[in-house]
């Protein structure tokens, strides 16, 4: 199934202030600030970088599960169903819990390019 770009403008829309940029990683689409990722997109729902102290406070949500890659669960990181991300109600919260997070964080300072 490909990502929805319905679900991908959602999200353009809720960090329009923002400055972020779109790099394509783990087959998905991801939005980073400051070489941070926020949040992505992915074949099966969405997923925020909330860190480790937001993360029970994002779980609480509705809608909001915690990420597994595989059977291994990702520390700090959420996720929830497309018809979830679909909804402002439920996907406004858990991505005002990542941007709060993300924004914390000092830049990530570019590595040279390799010759």
């Amino acid at each position: 199934m490909p990502l929805d770009p319905g679900i991908a403008q959602l999200l353009r829309n809720d960090m329009a202030g923002e400055a972020v940029t779109e790099k394509t990683m783990f087959g998905g689409l991801c939005f980073l600030r400051g070489g941070h990722m926020i949040c992505g997109l992915h074949k099966g729902g969405t997923m925020y970088r909330v860190g480790k102290d937001r993360q029970a406070e994002a779980i609480a949500l509705p809608g909001v599960r915690a990420m597994q890659m595989g059977k291994r669960p990702m520390a700090a990181m959420v996720e929830l169903s497309l018809d979830d991300s679909a909804e402002d109600d439920k996907r406004a919260p858990v991505l005002a819990l990542a941007l709060a997070t993300v924004r914390a964080l000092p830049p990530k300072v570019a590595k040279p390019t390799k010759r």
